[in-house]
C-alpha cells in the first residue's frame, strides 16, 4: 500500500492539523499543571494545613517521592508527546499497515482478510509500544519505587508479569477483535448498537472473572479466615444489608507497598478483596472497617450503578459518532490511508476507530475532568455516609495513615488536583468528616468496640494480622 498524505492540503475539514494542534495544545495545558503542582512540591516547609498530623519527616518522604515522580513525568510525556506528534506527522500508522500487509501477503493471504490483517497490525503497534515504553517502566519500578521502599518485585518477577499481561492480551484480546470487528462489517448502518451490546456483554464479563480466574495468575488470593476483622466486616455488612458473599486477601506486597482494595459482584453476591499491604497501613482493624464503610457509601448510594450507567451511555455515544466517520474518505486520505477495493468498507475498520478517537479526543479531554469532578463529589458523599454511620473520628485516622504509608502528595496544587484528581486531596477530606461529624454525635452510633480498641484488643487483633499476612 502506497502511503501518501495528500489529506494536508485538500479542501474540507483539516484533520491532520487539528490532531496535531490539539494534541499539542493539551500537552501545553497538562504540562503547565504539573509545573505549577513540582513547583508546590519544592516547598520545604510543611503547610499548616497538614502539620497537625503529619511530622516534617513524613512529609520530607512524600515531598521526595512526589517530586521523582513528578520529574519522571515531565520526560515521560515529553517523549509520549513528541513520538505522537511524529506518528501522524510522518504517518506511522498507514506505514505500520503497509507492513502488516507485506506479512499477509507473504503468508499467501490479500487485504480482503480485513480481520487477521487488523489482528496483525495490533501486534506490530503492540510489540513496539512495549519495546519503547520498556526502559521507562523499568527505571520507574526499579529506581524510584525502588529508591522509596515500595518497589518489593524482583526482575524475574516483572518480566513474568509481561510475559503473562502477554499471554492474556492474545488469548482474550485476539477473540474480542475479531468479534468487534465482524459485527461492524457485516450488522448494516445500525452496528453501533450491537457492537454497544457487545461491549455490555464483555465489560460484564470481565467484571466477573477477573478476581477469579486472571487475578490469581498474578496473586495469591485466599479467603479471609474466621477471625476478629471477617467478623467486624460482617457486622457492618449486616447492618447496612450489604450483600457480602466473600472476602478475599490478595499478597499484594509481593510487588508493591501500596495499599489497595475493591469490591465486586453483581446483584446478591457482592466480595470485597483487600490487599495485604492495606491491613498493615491501618493502625487497628477499626479503621480498616472505617474504610470499607466508605466503600460501602458508593454501594448504597448507588455511586457505582450510576457510574457504570454513565459509562456506558458514554459508550453507545462514542459508537453512534463512529459510524458517521466509518467511510469518510477524507479523514483517512488525511492520515495516508488510500481506499482498498478488496475490503468491504474500502478503508478499514479498525484504522477508522483508532482515526475517529483522534479526532473526538477534544471532547474526551473535556469529559475527563468533569467526570473527575463528579467522582471526587461521590468520595465526598461516601465519607459523608461512613461519619453517619459513625466511623467519622476512625476514618479520619485511617485517611492519614493510607496517605502517609503510601507518601502520597500531602501539598497539592489546586487547579492540577482539579483537573487530575478523582479524589478530593487529604485535607479538603479531612476538613469535610470534621464538618459533618460536628452535626451530630454519630459516634454513639458504634458499641464501645467499634469504636476504640483496647490494648489487650490491639495484641489479639496484630496477632492477627500477623497470621494473615504470613499466609
Amino acid at each position: 500500500m502506497e502511503v501518501k498524505g495528500e489529506g494536508r492540503v485538500e479542501g474540507g475539514f483539516p484533520y491532520w492539523g487539528f490532531v496535531i494542534v490539539f494534541s499539542v495544545l493539551v500537552y501545553v495545558l497538562e504540562t503547565y499543571l504539573a509545573f505549577r503542582q513540582h513547583r508546590k512540591l519544592l516547598e520545604k516547609e510543611v503547610p499548616n494545613t497538614v502539620k497537625d498530623f503529619v511530622s516534617r519527616e513524613d512529609y520530607e518522604k512524600a515531598r521526595s517521592y512526589s517530586l521523582d515522580k513528578s520529574t519522571f513525568g515531565f520526560v515521560h510525556d515529553l517523549f509520549s508527546q513528541i513520538q505522537s506528534v511524529l506518528i501522524i506527522y510522518y504517518f506511522i500508522l498507514a506505514w505500520f499497515w503497509s507492513i502488516s500487509a507485506s506479512i499477509l501477503n507473504s503468508i499467501g493471504l490479500d487485504s480482503s482478510y480485513e480481520v487477521t490483517h487488523s489482528i496483525l497490525f495490533i501486534i506490530e503497534i503492540w510489540c513496539v509500544s512495549t519495546i519503547v515504553d520498556l526502559p521507562f517502566q523499568l527505571y520507574f519500578t526499579f529506581y524510584i519505587e525502588q529508591k522509596h521502599n515500595f518497589n518489593k518485585q524482583t526482575l524475574s518477577l516483572f518480566f513474568t508479569d509481561l510475559l503473562k499481561t502477554t499471554a492474556l492480551s492474545a488469548v482474550i484480546g485476539i477473540p474480542i477483535i475479531s468479534i468487534f470487528l465482524h459485527i461492524i462489517l457485516y450488522t448494516g448502518p445500525y452496528f453501533f448498537i450491537a457492537v454497544w451490546i457487545f461491549t455490555v456483554i464483555i465489560q460484564f464479563t470481565l467484571l466477573t472473572i477477573y478476581p477469579t480466574l486472571i487475578e490469581p495468575l498474578f496473586n495469591q488470593v485466599t479467603p479471609l479466615q474466621d477471625g476478629i476483622l471477617k467478623s467486624k466486616i460482617n457486622h457492618l455488612a449486616k447492618k447496612l444489608s450489604f450483600p457480602l458473599t466473600q472476602i478475599f486477601i490478595i499478597d499484594g506486597s509481593k510487588r508493591s507497598a501500596h495499599s489497595n482494595a475493591y469490591f465486586y459482584g453483581f446483584f446478591n453476591n457482592k466480595r470485597i478483596v483487600l490487599y495485604d499491604t492495606l491491613l498493615s497501613h491501618t493502625a487497628n482493624l477499626n479503621q480498616l472497617v472505617a474504610v470499607l464503610a466508605h466503600e460501602m457509601g458508593h454501594w448504597a448510594l448507588n455511586h457505582t450503578f450510576k457510574m457504570l450507567v454513565v459509562g456506558q451511555i458514554h459508550i453507545f455515544i462514542i459508537n453512534y459518532l463512529f459510524s458517521f466517520f466509518l467511510s469518510n474518505e477524507r479523514l483517512f486520505n488525511a492520515f495516508g490511508f488510500e481506499a482498498d477495493n478488496n475490503l468491504e468498507n474500502k478503508y478499514p475498520v479498525l484504522i477508522g476507530l483508532i482515526l475517529f478517537m483522534f479526532v473526538y479526543s477534544p471532547v474526551e479531554s473535556v469529559l475527563g475532568p468533569m467526570m473527575n469532578y463528579w467522582s471526587r463529589r461521590c468520595e465526598i458523599e461516601a465519607d459523608t455516609f461512613a461519619v453517619k454511620l459513625g466511623y467519622g473520628r476512625l476514618l479520619k485516622e485511617a485517611l492519614i495513615n493510607l496517605q502517609v504509608k503510601n507518601s502520597s502528595n500531602m501539598n497539592p496544587d489546586a487547579w492540577y488536583s482539579s483537573y487530575h484528581y478523582s479524589h478530593p486531596p487529604l485535607v479538603e477530606r479531612l476538613r469535610r468528616i470534621e464538618e459533618e461529624d460536628k452535626k451530630g454525635d454519630f459516634g454513639r452510633l458504634l458499641e464501645e468496640s467499634e469504636r476504640s480498641t483496647t490494648e489487650e484488643q490491639k495484641v489479639e487483633e496484630d496477632k492477627e494480622k500477623a497470621e494473615i499476612l504470613k499466609e
